[in-house]
């Protein structure tokens, strides 16, 4: 089935690529005959001159070349969407009435994206959707992002999904062979009836339960759970979350909700703060806070007095985070978004689609990150909600 086309807004400041290459350039080789791996530092600089990578011509040494955007923040995390489609519902992201919008693309086109970006610095790739387990051909997406390796980093690169954990318990050993690491579920009620009634999908929580315990069992990693907390609708399961995260050994992590809903019906009142979250549980047991992993994690971490469950708040409305923002996105339609609330897509595969090189896609990718934004501006005036909900762009 054929879905429309996405529209395009370019800004105007931005450069297009100067030269279209002519047949029989590299751009025009299967992807097959590209390498499997992307060079290494050393050899980047070798054949990448300064002005082709779009750097001052001074660059003294391989950090120069990670992808930074106008604010001097490197971009090290992708969040790759693979399909538009949801087998789900869920009332806080769509309307139930609208599908798929966006078109697909093959597999191969994903993968040549992913290769420039891990060239420029990218070391963590998060596959979403939609929900990306209904993508076919997903298997072999991972197994050739896992042969990558990061070019600034001797660590191997992190693979992670986010899924709604519907089809996870059949997949869940197949995921973790081809090369995933983590997973991340979307589960926003731990009450079979409420989450049904959440998904509009009947007995839907069971099968998400099973999801989550297959990929335990499979060895992908401690499991993530996230839950979009809306003020009377399911905020009455923060401390079932949190007895849930002690006995089912996951990390949960609270989600204020976002204005990125398909319905355009968010209001700040609809949100449960990080700090009425954390009041909330405190008094289910002492919480003692934890250090985070890294500058742009966008969870704040928490843990009880016993040391049993992890609890983390994502708290993008009471408590932005966004100095440290280290994410760039691509949709399931080829477009770069720099951010979850921009106001405009970059069309990277109508880029390729013209025949360019990898050299011209980093100079391209180089000048259109410059325009990251420095934040959103969630609840201010003249806040103008993004151009896509969240389902269209991937989370």
């Amino acid at each position: 089935m054929a879905f429309p086309q996405s529209s395009t807004v370019h800004r105007k400041d931005l450069e297009e690529v100067a030269e279209i290459p002519s047949p029989g350039c590299r751009a025009d080789l299967p992807l097959e005959a590209a390498p499997a791996e992307p060079l290494a530092a050393p050899r980047l600089r070798s054949i990448l001159s300064a002005e082709t990578v779009g750097l001052a011509k001074n660059f003294s040494g391989p950090d120069d070349l990670r992808l930074r955007d106008g604010h001097g923040r490197a971009l090290t995390d992708l969040r790759l969407s693979v399909t538009d489609r949801c087998n789900y519902r869920c009332v806080y992201c769509r309307t139930g009435s609208e599908g798929a919008q966006f078109t697909e693309l093959p597999i191969d086109s994903y993968l040549r994206m992913v290769r420039v970006f891990v060239s420029l610095g990218v070391e963590k790739v998060r596959l979403t959707g939609g929900e990306p387990l209904l993508r076919h051909g997903l298997l072999d997406l991972i197994r050739e992002i896992a042969r990558l390796r990061p070019a600034f980093s001797s660590a191997p690169l992190d693979i992670a999904i986010t899924s709604n954990g519907h089809l996870l318990a059949a997949m869940a050993k197949d995921l973790k062979r081809a090369g995933l690491n983590r997973i991340t579920v979307s589960m926003d009620a731990v009450d079979a009836e409420t989450f049904s009634r959440i998904t509009r999908i009947p007995k839907s929580f069971e099968r998400v339960r099973d999801g989550i315990r297959a990929a335990q069992d499979a060895g992908l990693g401690t499991v993530k759970v996230n839950c979009v907390l809306l003020r009377g609708f399911n905020d009455s399961q923060i401390e079932a979350f949190a007895e849930f995260s002690r006995r089912e050994q996951v990390i949960v992590r609270f989600i204020e909700f976002m204005p990125l809903e398909e319905g355009r019906s968010w209001s700040r009142e609809m949100v449960v703060p990080m700090r009425e979250i954390l009041t909330r549980l405190s008094a289910v047991r002492p919480l003692v806070a934890l250090p985070a992993n890294h500058a742009s994690e966008t969870a704040r971490r928490f843990t009880f007095d016993d040391g049993l469950g992890e609890i983390g708040i994502i708290a993008p409305v009471s408590e932005a985070f966004c100095g440290h923002c280290s994410r760039v996105r691509i949709t399931s339609d080829g477009k770069l978004r720099t951010c979850l609330f921009s106001q405009s897509d970059h069309d990277l595969i109508g880029l390729m689609l013209r025949g360019a090189t990898d050299d011209e896609m980093i100079s391209w990718i180089r000048r259109v990150v410059q325009w990251k934004e420095a934040r959103h501006h969630i609840g201010e005036p003249g806040f103008l909600k993004p151009s896509r909900s969240m389902v269209h762009i991937g989370g």
